[in-house]
């Protein structure tokens, strides 16, 4: 087997421990290369700091709260609210969450489905590839937030045993490896429950992804897909990853994002606004839900905004990969 790759001075010591850097093919790190696109109309893009301010000033968009700057004692910049975007619509953030609850509770039971009917089922290859980007290994202590339906966990799950299962034939006995599913709606849980049945090593947490309940340090590696744009507060949601993520853990991010070809984002506004509200409406009796998921998509930042959002959260090594040209994104980053 190919050795576990570290960025020297980072991660030390055997086994895999704060290990998410791994040896599976497709890992991300500085030393080398980012994994080769592999979805019709892949694009990977790498930011820095300097890169960003030398865009002449031009700020990164803000997340999906309007905010106002401040600098706490020690220097640092916080934010603090002033309203957020539902959809197109303006609200408060503790009315955005309520409403966003409830959202979730009306489309929980058909959310799987509907995904399939709504994409003609790429969901399925754009999460393929980014378990992919995750480079699930042997041991490893996963956390998936809004994962309530454990679309993306399971697919976790199953490469972290089949890394063990090859790390075994090797003479491998560490502990196993787990993935917990947080989310803040009891119905997409509960969703994710029912799949699970007896599953061993998957965990399923109602909890709300800007205030985790988990300790410092405590996870090898963080996805989210498809649910921080509908967070109020994206900030806190990328500080509580960084903070449940241990030296070197691997954040992953898959989300809607801006189509590069003006045809094509033309093709696919025309789809979203006027097609799947309507889906929605035939198939799971409601289109308001689905209406706030296509225009949640619109509020969202781009692509080279949204990982300048990541690295001032204090993300390193932050890489975008576009799939089908744009109309949804990798972004990953390292706690260092």
């Amino acid at each position: 087997a190919a050795p576990f790759v570290r960025i020297p001075g980072v991660l030390s010591g055997s086994g895999v421990g704060a290990a998410a850097f791994t040896r599976r093919s497709g890992f991300l790190s500085s030393l080398s290369p980012w994994a080769l696109p592999v979805a019709v109309g892949a694009r990977t893009t790498a930011t820095s700091t300097t890169s960003r301010e030398a865009r002449e000033g031009e700020d990164a968009a803000p997340a999906t709260t309007t905010q106002t700057e401040a600098r706490g004692d020690d220097g640092a910049t916080g934010t603090s609210e002033v309203d957020n975007d539902f959809g197109f619509a303006k609200v408060g953030r503790k009315e955005h969450k309520e409403l966003v609850k409830d959202v979730f509770m009306k489309v929980a039971p058909n959310y799987d489905v509907m995904n399939d009917f709504m994409s003609f089922f790429m969901h399925r290859l754009w999460k393929d590839r980014f378990t992919s980007t995750l480079s699930p290994f042997a041991g490893q202590q996963h956390l998936d937030v809004a994962g309530g339906t454990g679309d993306v966990a399971f697919r976790v799950l199953k490469e972290i045993r089949k890394a063990e299962e090859e790390e075994a034939e090797e003479g491998w006995s560490g502990e196993e490896g787990k993935v917990c599913v947080a989310d803040i709606n009891p119905a997409m849980l509960e969703e994710g429950r029912k799949r699970a049945g007896g599953t061993r090593g998957i965990s399923f947490v109602e909890t709300d992804a800007e205030s985790l309940p988990f300790q410092d340090s405590s996870f090898d590696s963080y996805s989210i897909s498809f649910g921080i744009r509908n967070v109020s507060d994206i900030d806190k949601c990328l500080q509580e990853a960084h903070r449940v993520l241990r030296r070197g853990g691997h954040f992953c991010c898959l989300e809607f994002s801006q189509v590069n070809s003006e045809v094509l984002r033309q093709i696919y506004d025309l789809y979203s606004m006027n097609v799947i509200p309507y889906i929605g409406a035939a198939y799971a009796g409601d289109a308001a839900s689905y209406q706030y998921l296509v225009e949640s998509i619109r509020k969202f930042p781009n692509q080279a905004d949204f990982a300048g959002i990541i690295e001032r959260n204090g993300f390193k090594h932050v890489r975008y990969e576009s799939l089908f040209d744009g109309v949804v994104a990798i972004h990953s980053g390292f706690k260092l």
